[in-house]
């Protein structure tokens, strides 16, 4: 015979006093295990949301991203001339060589000190190829003019970013003429400049990488077998939003911070709940026995309990979760591991997340109901019944 979960309903409304703090505690715990696991969800999905499908990044081989990447003027003039290669209106090969140098600026507050920011170098035609990218204020910088488009979203965050303001990088001074918007992805981190300007200014002989529009799906194919295939060349080639979607070394530290923290908290509130639940067996001897006269078996008793306690615990992961909700959306930044340099993303909360917070939750009550469920069901008979 079953107890009616009305009867573990009733039980958790009516000792809502002592229930309270248990609730609040896994409450805190999830709340924190959702924001720290969307930290990591922010910055897959930026680097997920970065690319055009129709583009090819060419990279050297052996290089895990553009940062490490070296690619000599020799190579681009031998892959500009590729049939595979989409021409514009000019019949110009749709072709960008990219240069990446990291600058160290200080940021807007002054107690926060100075940070390393991505610098792109790119060719006339990179704008046109990364669409997503758009101009939200000012304009494109003019080349040879030590002129420079920032993003909006670092503007927030370091100084001198204004538009009309200057500063200071290596040898020169730069001019800021426009604010970009990279539709939360990689390219928020990013500041542009004309890319032989910034091979001058910085001394480089190479570029980063190539980006490329194939004249169709078929031409992609072949063009990236192409370039892999020929020994000359030494380069590697993967579609634009196929090479950003596995940058994300940065999210996994995020994750075992997020899973540490969580195993941390949870300990505590296992504690707390079993606290709980210990002091309702404690009030609840005399009914314990009562149900066991009625006829109600051990492991009845066990079951019930273990509802109760997932209950609470499902209240608080619910009120975990909402507490949760109010830091969607909030833009943040870290350092990136595949650059070193400030990465600018979102706290992203997917249904999935909230998932995870509700079933870790019920884990977290269930462990902290186990002991005193089997000891409420150990209760002798007679002694429960004589307890005041």
């Amino acid at each position: 015979m079953a107890l009616p979960l009305k009867y573990n309903i009733r039980n958790v409304f009516v000792r809502w006093r002592a229930t309270f703090a248990t609730v609040l505690g896994i409450a805190l715990v999830v709340a924190v295990f959702i924001l720290v696991q969307s930290l990591a969800v922010g910055l897959e999905k930026s680097s997920a949301n970065t690319g055009d499908p129709r583009n090819v990044l060419v990279v050297r081989k052996g290089s895990t991203a553009e940062s490490s990447s070296l690619v000599t003027r020799e190579q681009l003039k031998s892959l500009q001339y590729f049939d595979e290669i989409q021409r514009n209106e000019k019949n110009q090969p749709m072709i960008s060589a990219d240069l990446l140098v990291l600058i160290n600026l200080p940021r807007r507050a002054t107690n926060e000190g100075e940070a390393n920011v991505l610098l792109r170098g790119i060719s006339p035609l990179g704008v046109e190829l990364r669409p997503q990218v758009t101009l939200v204020a000012g304009r494109w910088f003019t080349p040879g003019k030590r002129e420079i488009v920032v993003s909006k979203r670092l503007s927030d965050r370091f100084a001198n970013f204004d538009i009309g303001d200057r500063f200071k990088s290596g040898p020169e001074w730069f001019t800021v003429v426009g604010w970009l918007d990279g539709a939360k992805s990689a390219f928020d981190s990013e500041c542009w400049m004309d890319v032989d300007e910034c091979r001058a200014i910085y001394d480089r002989d190479m570029y980063s990488s190539l980006l490329l529009r194939p004249v169709d799906e078929a031409a992609k194919t072949n063009l990236i077998s192409r370039i892999e295939n020929d020994k000359r060349l030494q380069l590697l080639a993967f579609t634009e939003s196929e090479y950003y979607a596995k940058q994300t070394m940065t999210a996994t530290p995020i994750k075992w911070l997020g899973g540490f923290l969580a195993t941390a908290m949870s300990i505590g509130a296992v504690f707390a709940a079993m606290n709980t639940m210990y002091a309702s067996v404690g009030a609840r001897t005399r009914e314990i026995g009562t149900l066991r006269v009625l006829g109600f078996r051990r492991r009845t008793i066990v079951l019930s309990f273990l509802i109760e306690g997932a209950l609470l615990a499902l209240i608080g992961g619910i009120l975990g979760s909402v507490l949760s909700l109010f830091g969607n959306g909030y833009a943040t930044g870290t350092i990136g591991f595949e650059t070193f340099s400030e990465t600018v993303f979102e706290f992203t909360i997917t249904p999935a997340l909230i998932g995870k917070g509700l079933l870790f939750s019920i884990i977290v009550g269930i462990l902290g109901t186990l002991l005193p469920a089997l000891r409420a069901s150990r209760l002798p008979v007679i002694s429960a019944l004589k307890s005041i």
